[in-house]
């Protein structure tokens, strides 16, 4: 039997057919669509390495089957930059070294996106690291991630200021 679902992938309509129910979102954007920026860590939803934006929230896209999210709306690291123009949230974690060895970044980022959207957050480093604590960092780039989440909060607060103006 074929499951034919359509999701909007980072801005874009993309119709899919899956042979078998069980594939998740995490394989759909890695082996289908050649989304490789998600990353698959422990494929349990324990490290957040997959973490993605799924009608704007953060799912461990590991955990996630395909079928279940016909019609949504999804966003993962390829899909954050305008054009050269990286999100602030990518700028402010290059800015403050909020990663080492890169592997668990995009998801890194993608969870921290949300975080701030879902106004979780704040000011508060400790808010801050409590709401990224799904996303693991083998590394401990933690300090660098908080420092990273505060800079992207305040841009994009400015950012809303200036348009609210």
């Amino acid at each position: 039997m074929t499951f034919s679902i359509s999701l909007t992938v980072n801005g874009e309509q993309r119709h899919v057919e899956l042979d078998d129910p069980r594939v998740t979102l995490l394989d759909l954007l890695r082996e289908r669509l050649d989304l490789t920026g998600t990353k698959k860590g422990c494929d349990r939803g324990q490290c957040g390495a997959c973490t993605i934006l799924v009608d704007g929230r953060r799912i461990n896209s590991c955990l996630a089957l395909a079928v279940s999210h016909d019609g949504a709306s999804i966003e993962t690291i390829e899909g954050i930059a305008q054009g050269e123009n990286l999100h602030p949230m990518q700028a402010a974690f290059i800015a403050h070294d909020g990663f080492q060895c890169g592997f668990c970044t995009p998801g890194q980022i993608m969870s921290a996106i949300g975080l701030l959207r879902e106004g979780q957050a704040g000011d508060d480093p400790e808010r801050i690291r409590e709401g990224m604590s799904g996303n693991l960092c083998r590394c401990s780039a933690y300090a660098g991630i908080t420092e990273a989440v505060l800079e992207a909060h305040h841009v994009l607060a400015e950012g809303d200021r200036r348009k609210s103006a």
